[in-house]
């Protein structure tokens, strides 16, 4: 018996991916607006440097589009949950939704390896090795979270310390659309 369901191209997985990339950058401003509104600015400067990494991450793969001369389509966003029950239940949702990120990220290999695609499947290699890094920067921040047990003052000073250190530029990271080109 055939296989009716037919599995997405690489490049409709990517375009999903750069809708949910937006809504993720969307979602990261909520919390930290949320973050911020608590008066807790070490986990609200935290959520507004991720919701700018996601947003350039889906810049770098428009543009990995126009380079393919591949369709681009941007579209509306994903709902956005902008109240929470308390930070932790923020952390746990931001850390559920990189999990899911994950998911999708890893699907777009599989596509691009059924597609024959080597370009595509070299492509995503470094959004692969970012998720790994962002899924467990969000489960340290939980962990630490609960072992602060409502103690959210030893929460920012880890912040502080430990994940407001500045990241080196990534000269391996794909170009973004929207800067100067090389």
């Amino acid at each position: 018996m055939p296989d009716t369901e037919v599995a997405e191209s690489f490049p409709d997985l990517l375009r999903a991916q750069i809708r949910q990339g937006f809504t993720a950058a969307q979602q990261y401003l909520a919390a930290a607006v949320y973050f911020d509104s608590l008066r807790l600015p070490q986990l609200a400067g935290h959520s507004y440097g991720r919701s700018r990494e996601q947003y350039a991450h889906a810049l770098r793969m428009v543009q990995y589009l126009l380079d393919r001369d591949l369709d681009v389509r941007i579209g509306g966003l994903d709902e956005i949950h902008s109240t929470f029950e308390s930070p932790r239940a923020a952390i746990a949702f931001l850390l559920e939704t990189e999990r899911a990120r994950s998911t999708m990220i890893g699907g777009l290999v599989r596509a691009a390896r059924a597609d024959g695609d080597y370009l595509g499947e070299r492509f995503i290699q470094w959004f692969l090795e970012e998720q790994v890094r962002d899924t467990a920067g969000m489960t340290t921040l939980l962990s630490v979270l609960d072992r602060a047990a409502g103690e959210l003052f030893d929460v920012e000073e880890f912040i502080a310390r430990e994940l407001r250190a500045q990241r080196r530029a990534d000269t391996r990271a794909p170009k973004m659309a929207g800067t100067a080109k090389n």
